[in-house]
């Protein structure tokens, strides 16, 4: 079915015809666009890889994870028989199962100063949308925080042995990562 508009007796459209056509200009107008920040992983010079929002240079990508998905795996679990507590080997596994973690805890006191730093090689896979509990599981805690018990908090790793010359700041919201900031500094 087709419309036409028809000019009005002096020639010039209707103000009902005007009025629809500005709020079909506005509706368009007011459609959200649809921002697309994929994830690419990209050949720097001298063999090092960044992952980066944005494109790669032309020859410099080597993965976009949007069109090449990263692979998961999914490894099963299973309770080993016997160790369910409530029965009688469950009481003595979770009795050795203490001991055992108080032996651990002893041995680890000393390399607590060690255990703080993490693997810092472990930095440049982080991603927006883990826990604040897995990044300190991989990485560490952070060398310096901000807006610590807030809604947002920032936190920023310096340079390491195993990630040298970069300065890493997680951003998170809520409890989750939503920014990963990786920043190589010159230190010559």
């Amino acid at each position: 079915m087709t419309f036409a508009m028809r000019p009005g007796p002096t020639g010039r459209r209707s103000l009902a015809a005007r009025l629809a056509s500005l709020v079909a200009s506005a509706a368009i107008l007011a459609a959200p666009l649809v921002a697309s920040a994929g994830l690419y992983k990209c050949a720097l010079d001298g063999g090092n890889v960044t992952y980066q929002q944005d494109p790669c240079p032309p020859g410099k990508e080597l993965r976009d994870f949007d069109r090449d998905p990263a692979n998961v795996s999914v490894v099963p679990f299973a309770l080993a028989p016997g160790a369910l507590p409530g029965t009688k080997s469950g009481r003595a596994a979770a009795s050795r199962d203490a001991s055992a973690a108080q032996r651990r805890s002893a041995e680890r006191k000393p390399r607590k100063q060690a255990e703080s730093k993490g693997n810092a090689a472990e930095r440049k896979f982080l991603f927006p949308g883990i826990g604040e509990g897995e990044v300190v599981a991989r990485v560490g805690r952070p060398d310096m925080s901000t807006g610590s018990g807030r809604k947002t908090m920032r936190w920023t790793y310096m340079p390491a042995p195993d990630d040298p010359s970069t300065i890493t700041t997680l951003t998170f919201q809520f409890g989750r990562l939503i920014e990963v900031e990786r920043k190589v500094i010159n230190t010559r």
